[in-house]
């Protein structure tokens, strides 16, 4: 008999080719949610019938009263930086393996905050907002300036994985990065020539 995988909700496109390899295989059943807001309690608990592993992302509670109800499970897999979503203990007193994907959005959400810096510094949602309403005439040499990012001072609070990272990309614009952690890394620090320093002295 097949074992049987829920899937909380559709996942990127990778993860869904996975997922199809794996039932093309004959020896996974694939329970998955399609929709794109996740599922309620009745509909958890109708994906988790006779799972032995389960796929859920942070939208999704699990707790021992959860667990109690479908015995066949074995395994989670929390596609989550995190698992503050699932009580480990009550899986661990039950002999459920909890997974986790740590570091699994320290690049992207990395790359998303240099992206919204460059955007505020240049303007660029005021004058995509400027030209949709027809404003746009000619180009002129104060309009919609903004600020310049090459050598600027930027300051980092909390110089973890994601501030790390941050810091990486603001050495390519040549900036001057100060941090503020409370239990700083001077070794990462010195590796992409950043600075401690107080909260209020970066602020």
């Amino acid at each position: 008999m097949a074992s049987r995988i829920a899937v909380t909700r559709k996942l990127p496109p990778l993860g869904e080719q996975l997922l199809d390899e794996l039932e093309g295989s004959g020896t996974y059943d694939v329970r998955r949610w399609q929709e794109e807001l996740p599922p309620d309690a009745d509909a958890l608990a109708q994906l988790l019938e006779g799972a032995a592993g389960a796929i859920t992302l942070l939208t999704e509670t699990l707790d021992g009263t959860l667990f109690d109800r479908f015995p066949d499970l074995k395994v989670v897999s929390n596609l989550a930086v995190g698992h503050d979503n699932i009580d480990v203990d009550a899986a661990t007193e039950r002999g459920i393996a909890v997974c986790n994907t740590p570091g699994v959005l320290t690049d992207a959400t990395a790359d998303l905050a240099f992206a919204l810096l460059m955007a505020t510094a240049r303007r660029l949602p005021e004058a995509q907002q400027y030209v949709r309403d027809d404003h746009w005439k000619t180009w002129s040499p104060t309009l919609l300036l903004g600020q310049e990012l090459t050598g600027a001072t930027v300051g980092v609070v909390g110089f973890g994985r994601i501030g790390r990272e941050f810091a990486r990309r603001a050495t390519g614009f040549r900036m001057r990065i100060l941090a503020f952690d409370l239990f700083p890394d001077h070794a990462a620090a010195d590796e992409l020539g950043a600075t401690f320093v107080s909260l209020d002295e970066l602020l």
